[in-house]
């Protein structure tokens, strides 16, 4: 089986070999892994101007940002397959297709309904998108030049997220909301034109082909997860009876879907594959770190306007702080990675971000913005390290005919602990603060309640970086 994987592997790679089809095939992957990350970013912003524009309740127009979420969470492990048996560039420009088409859409909506509903089919192209980006990566960049390609597709997400809050503010205050969704249209069309011409075509082998989708195992699994991320975000950290009846059906759904994968043929994830410890302790520590970074997005604007008294300017420049360095630190990560190694590079990036959590915990709040941005900076950047030398790791334990799925699963445990961070970590946030209202806190409560929540946090990331010094023992012990 693995010298067939490595035939095939280096055919792959010789089909996108010249320098010039690499660089507009890296060129289509990178606008397919920003565009996902820009639209979730930029809808955040544009939500007061929805509610005013359609006379709406925030808890209406939240959907317009909850049903691109779960779309992309519900679907991303379906469509990772669907790429390995039907073949990975042809579902990938069907979704940029799908994708810049639900843009449009966007923007051109009558209603609010018309537009979530729109934004759910943006979430399908979305999902599409960001399962397969790595997959194809691998498939077209040589071996010892994986981990800086997945530098540069991380670095390309942070710069989507970071560009989001400035962008979709200077297009709502020039030309309004619907040029928040109408921007992708362009960008979609270039993506869509560099992955046609240089992409190489995928063709599953002939035993993946026979393959059938597992109909019944998508349901089952987008039923849970979409329980589940409904349960993290609609109590919006106040957890009452919907969102206990929400979380177990998740779990109802997640054993009737474990059960499924036991029997069928073809099952939609090989659950044997979960023994492999680099791709167990990968996941795990991707919905850890995740869960990390989504606390410092979700405590950092109370902090700074309540805690630290900053105008909304001058936060939203603090705020920026952090994707910008996650987007500067990806590509030399990534060459690093190739040089020193991935599992080395793991445990380095968690180190640094236990350490800027720890500064964060433990700094006083006389230090002002300084003490709340360098640390900041310090985790961000181990962040941009672990996930780049954890995406190659990963990555490189996939076989040919399972990246699709592999790729989705990072991708999907990501996702889960963004959604995880925002409802878990606020609600300690909300807790240690000691106040019913945030907003109504005074400063030396936040102060409190930002270093309690990153104590918290610093032990969630210890708990990663134990996974990866075990992980890294156990495969030199093997090796």
């Amino acid at each position: 089986m693995k010298p067939a994987i490595l035939v095939a592997e280096q055919e792959a790679v010789g089909r996108a070999a010249g320098p010039g089809q690499l660089r507009w095939a890296l060129a289509g992957l990178c606008l397919s892994m920003l565009l996902p990350a820009l639209s979730t970013s930029i809808a955040q912003v544009g939500l007061p101007a929805l509610a005013r524009s359609f006379d709406a309740s925030f808890q209406h127009v939240q959907w317009v940002v909850l049903a691109y979420l779960l779309a992309i969470t519900t679907l991303i492990v379906g469509a990772g397959r669907l790429g390995d048996l039907a073949g990975r560039k042809r579902l990938l420009l069907a979704g940029i297709l799908l994708f810049t088409i639900a843009s449009a859409a966007c923007g051109m909506a009558p209603t609010l309904g018309a537009l979530i509903a729109a934004r759910a089919m943006q979430g399908v192209g979305a999902a599409i998108m960001m399962a397969l980006t790595m997959a194809l990566a691998g498939g077209i960049v040589p071996k010892a030049q994986s981990g800086s390609a997945m530098g540069l597709l991380g670095a390309m997400s942070a710069v989507g997220t970071a560009l989001g809050p400035s962008l979709g503010g200077f297009l709502i205050a020039g030309l309004g909301w619907r040029a928040l969704f109408l921007v992708t249209v362009p960008l979609g069309i270039l993506a869509l034109g560099a992955a046609w011409l240089s992409l190489p075509d995928e063709r599953p082998g002939r035993e993946t082909a026979r393959t059938g989708f597992d109909i019944a195992g998508t349901v089952l699994l987008g039923s849970a997860l979409a329980a589940y991320a409904l349960a993290m975000t609609i109590g919006r950290g106040q957890f009452g009876l919907p969102s206990l009846a929400l979380l177990l059906g998740a779990a109802l759904a997640g054993w009737l879907f474990v059960r499924a994968e036991g029997r069928t043929a073809s099952p939609l994830i090989r659950l044997p594959m979960f023994r492999n410890p680099v791709l167990r302790a990968g996941l795990a520590m991707s919905a850890l770190v995740a869960t990390v970074m989504m606390t410092t997005l979700v405590v950092g604007p109370f902090h700074l306007v309540s805690g630290l008294e900053l105008d909304a300017a001058s936060a939203g420049l603090a705020l920026t702080t952090g994707p910008l360095v996650a987007a500067l630190v990806g590509i030399p990560a990534g060459r690093f990675v190739d040089r020193l190694g991935a599992p080395r590079m793991t445990v380095l990036g968690l180190a640094g971000m236990t350490a800027g959590c720890c500064a964060l915990a433990l700094l006083p709040a006389d230090l002002g913005v300084a003490g709340y941005v360098l640390p900041v900076v310090v985790v961000t950047a181990g962040y941009a390290l672990f996930q780049t030398a954890n995406n190659t790791s990963v990555m490189a334990e996939a076989g040919l005919d399972q990246r699709g799925v592999v790729s989705a699963l990072l991708n999907l445990s990501r996702n889960l602990g963004l959604i995880t961070g925002a409802s878990v970590m606020g609600a300690v946030f909300a807790l240690a603060s000691g106040a019913t209202a945030i907003t109504a806190s005074q400063p030396a409560s936040v102060a409190g309640g930002m270093r309690i929540t990153f104590a918290v946090a610093a032990l969630l990331v210890l708990v990663a970086l134990v996974l990866a010094l075990a992980t890294a023992r156990r495969t030199r012990g093997v090796q």
